[in-house]
């Protein structure tokens, strides 16, 4: 699949991207509500305007799904490590309890602490 050449410009409204990326405008929607990292912001009247980059993600996005047939999750994936964003490591909740656990123990040493210096 040849990418298409994405004109410099700070912003895109959604039917210029929709053109430019060759995806459907309500597939651009469904995904902007898919993936966090698709962010359109708003025009003072409403429209929805896309940054270069987010052009960018919606084109790999395409390929990643139409030519190399992964799911939702694994394109997900991809574009994360390919771009760059980091997603959150998950806790065991057990391991979650422990530490908040010793947070609060160190919070109440630290108000027995200043409750002592209160009585001096």
């Amino acid at each position: 699949m040849e990418k298409p050449k994405i004109p410099d410009k700070l912003v895109y409204k959604l039917a210029e991207a929709s053109r430019i990326t060759k995806v459907k405008p309500d597939v651009i929607s469904a995904w902007e509500k898919e993936f966090y990292f698709i962010q359109a912001g708003r025009t003072a009247g409403g429209d929805r305007i896309f940054r270069k980059k987010d052009l960018e993600i919606i084109t790999r996005l395409k390929e990643l799904l139409e030519n190399q047939n992964l799911t939702l999750a694994g394109a997900k994936r991809r574009i994360e490590e390919e771009f760059g964003f980091v997603t959150p490591a998950s806790i065991h909740p057990d391991r979650l309890k422990k530490a908040i656990g010793l947070i609060r123990e160190g919070l109440q040493e630290i108000a027995d602490l200043i409750g002592e210096d209160e009585k001096k």
